[in-house]
C-alpha cells in the first residue's frame, strides 16, 4: 500500500511540474515501462541474438564493471552528475551500464552510447536474466551503482546483487527529504538504503558535500569513503560556435540593454523567490530564469508577471551554455536550509567554466570557492551583485574562475572514485 501512495505522489509532482498534456504522455511512458516493457518477447523469441550482443559487449577492454541502477534519464535535456561521473568511468576503464528510462531515452534493450558505456533498460527481465548470467563468467570486479535519492531499488534488491559478488557504491548527493524525491513523504527505499548502508562499513559511499561526509563519519567511520563533490565538462564549456544564435524570446531581453542576471536549474521550494523580486526591482537588472518549475513553489511566489524579471523554461544542455554567457552574473538564489546547505551545486562549475562572475546565497560548499561572491542577506547579495559587475573583465578574477574550474573538471571527480574502489580490487 505504501509503494502506491508514494508512485501517486511521484505522479501528482510530475502532473504539477509540467501540466495535463505532458503528465499523459509521462504517464503512458511509464506504464509502458514498468509494466509491458518487463515482458520483452522479442528477447524472449531471441535470446541466442541478445546473449551474443551481451557477450560480445563483455568482451570489450575494461578493467570492472558497473552497473549504474538510478533511473535517471540520459537523454534528459540538462545533464547532471549521473551522466557525467558515468561517462568518465567508463573513460577510467570501467564498463558502465546505465539504466535508462522510456520517458527519455526510447531504449528497449540495449544501445551503446560512448565506448565502454551503454544504455541498458534493467526493466527487460528477460534480457537483465542474460547479464546477470553472463556477468557471472566474467572474472572481473563489478559493482552496482546508485544516488541517495534512488527509490525504486530496495534493500534486497541490493543484497541480491552483493550475494552475486557485486561491490555496492552508494552516492551521498543530497540531504535526504521527500522535497528532493519529489513525494509527499520520504519513500521507504530510499530510508531503508540509507540505514542499511550507515550500518555497513563494507558499502562504498561518495560523499559530494561537507556535511553529508560529517554524517557519514559519525555513523560508520572513514572506511570505504570518499569525497568527489560535483563539477564541469572544462573543455564543453569553452568550446563555443561562433556563429550561434540565441532564440528570439532571449534576444529581446538582450536588445533591452540591461546587465542580464541569470540563473539555471530547479524552481523549487528551496529557491529564493523573494531575493529575485528584489534584484529586478532595482530596475538596474534584466533577472532571467531558465529550468523547470520542480514543484508548486514558483507559481505560489510568481503568481504574475514582475518588471524586468522573466521565466524562459528549459534550454537544452547543449545549447544552455550560449544563454548563460550572455548574462553578466550568473547566480544561485537558494534559500538555507538543510538541502542547501549540504548541496554542492553542479552550476557553480560550469559558471566558473564560463568566465562570468558568481554570486550565491551562503551555502556552505560555495565558500570553498575563491571566485564565488558570498551574500549573506539580502542587502548584502544586492551588493555582491555591483561587486559582480565590476570585476567583468578583471583579469585576475577571470584566471580564478578559470584555474577553479579546471580544478574541478568531473574527470577529477571520477578518478576519485575509481580511486577508492581500485584500493580493494
Amino acid at each position: 500500500m505504501r509503494a502506491i501512495t508514494e508512485s501517486a505522489s511521484k505522479l501528482l509532482n510530475v502532473y504539477k511540474k509540467y501540466g495535463f498534456l505532458i503528465f499523459c504522455k509521462k504517464l503512458y511512458a511509464y506504464v509502458v515501462a514498468n509494466y509491458f516493457n518487463k515482458i520483452s518477447f522479442d528477447v524472449m523469441l531471441h535470446p541466442r541474438k541478445y546473449r551474443e550482443q551481451i557477450r560480445e559487449m563483455l568482451s570489450s577492454d575494461y578493467d570492472r564493471v558497473v552497473l549504474w541502477r538510478s533511473s535517471f534519464g540520459y537523454e534528459v535535456p540538462l545533464y547532471q552528475r549521473p551522466q557525467h561521473i558515468s561517462r568518465n568511468l567508463a573513460k577510467n576503464r570501467c564498463l558502465v551500464l546505465y539504466e535508462v528510462t522510456t520517458m527519455t531515452d526510447r531504449v528497449k534493450t540495449l544501445r551503446r552510447r560512448h565506448e565502454n558505456l551503454w544504455l541498458f533498460n534493467f526493466n527487460n527481465l528477460a534480457l537483465s536474466r542474460i547479464l546477470m548470467e553472463e556477468l557471472g563468467k566474467v572474472p572481473k570486479p563489478r559493482y552496482v551503482q546508485l544516488y541517495s535519492t534512488d527509490w525504486k531499488l530496495s534493500v534486497q534488491d541490493i543484497e541480491m546483487y552483493l550475494s552475486n559478488g557485486f561491490g555496492f557504491i552508494y552516492e551521498y548527493i543530497d540531504h535526504i527529504s521527500p522535497e528532493l524525491a519529489g513525494t509527499a513523504t520520504l519513500p521507504l527505499n530510499i530510508t531503508q538504503k540509507y540505514d542499511y548502508v550507515m550500518s555497513h562499513d563494507d558499502v562504498y559511499v561518495v560523499v559530494t558535500a561537507d556535511l553529508l561526509q560529517q554524517d557519514v563519519v559519525s555513523k560508520r567511520g572513514t572506511r570505504r569513503m570518499v569525497y568527489s563533490s560535483n563539477g564541469v565538462d572544462y573543455a564543453f564549456f569553452r568550446q563555443m560556435e561562433a556563429d550561434y544564435r540565441v532564440d528570439a524570446d532571449f534576444q529581446r531581453i538582450v536588445d533591452l540593454g540591461k546587465p542580464i542576471v541569470c540563473y539555471y536549474g530547479a524552481l523549487a521550494k528551496w529557491f529564493d523567490y523573494d531575493l529575485v523580486k528584489k534584484i529586478a526591482a532595482t530596475g538596474k537588472f534584466s533577472v532571467v530564469l531558465f529550468g523547470i518549475k520542480y514543484d508548486e513553489s514558483f507559481d505560489e511566489n510568481l503568481p504574475a508577471p514582475v518588471e524586468n524579471l522573466y521565466f524562459l523554461g528549459t534550454r537544452d544542455y547543449h545549447v544552455l551554455k550560449y544563454y548563460a554567457a550572455a548574462a553578466s552574473v550568473l547566480v544561485i538564489p537558494f534559500q538555507i536550509s538543510d538541502i542547501t546547505r549540504s548541496t554542492n551545486p553542479v552550476k557553480v562549475f560550469e559558471y566558473m567554466a564560463l568566465h562570468k562572475p558568481i554570486v550565491t546565497t551562503d551555502m556552505n560548499e560555495c565558500h570553498k570557492y575563491r571566485s564565488v561572491l558570498i551574500g549573506e542577506s539580502h542587502e548584502d547579495f544586492l551588493r555582491k551583485l555591483d561587486q559582480a559587475m565590476a570585476l567583468r573583465e578583471d583579469k585576475d578574477y577571470i584566471a580564478l574562475l578559470d584555474r577553479e574550474a579546471r580544478e574541478n573538471d568531473w574527470s577529477y571527480k571520477a578518478q576519485a572514485i575509481v580511486d577508492m574502489i581500485r584500493a580493494d580490487e
